[in-house]
């Protein structure tokens, strides 16, 4: 039995106070973060190009290199959020859609889950992105954006995974 007493809820997250008792028969107290999770896309056009923005990011601390993501609105699946990010930050729209899996952001406090997709069959449309946001939109070669990856110049971790797993795709490697 888990008992919460909520700390905080804010417009992206909510922190609590867990009481739980652990597999091993421990009770334990933890600070959990509640999030509605993420969606992010990996969009790769006919000339093997991955759409890369580069965002500011105040908590990082500047720039990042990632790729169109965004928060589930809820009730909003998963797919329609990366359909919406797509479009909002990078004024795209795409034909083909592919689950890339998802992944736990960082499951020691958090329970984000992150779902990672592959857009293909892009076509541009109007891109809508908020005022709060400040984003360029890039186009580079899939292999560079995969030395990126390797040089450390992308450290965002779902552009990382979304990268790999697209390429282990593209491969013909299963992910």
């Amino acid at each position: 039995m888990t008992r919460r007493k909520t700390i905080y809820t804010g417009n992206v997250v909510n922190l609590g106070i867990e009481t739980v008792t652990l597999p091993n028969g421990e009770d334990m107290e933890l600070e959990v973060v509640r999030h509605p999770g993420g969606a992010a896309v990996v969009a790769i056009d006919d000339r093997q190009q991955v759409c890369l923005l580069r965002q500011f990011r105040h908590a990082a601390g500047g720039w990042l290199w990632e790729l169109p993501a965004g928060k589930i609105d809820v009730p909003e699946t998963p797919d329609h959020t990366a359909s919406r990010e797509l479009r909002e930050e990078a004024g795209l729209t795409a034909d083909h859609w592919q689950s890339l899996g998802s992944f736990l952001s960082s499951p020691g406090f958090c329970d984000e889950r992150i779902y990672l997709y592959l857009a293909t069959g892009l076509h541009t449309t109007t891109d809508e992105p908020h005022p709060h946001e400040v984003i360029e939109v890039h186009w580079k070669p899939f292999s560079e954006a995969l030395a990126m990856c390797q040089s450390n110049e992308i450290d965002d971790g779902k552009t990382l995974l979304g990268l790999m797993r697209a390429a282990g795709i593209m491969a013909g490697t299963p992910r």
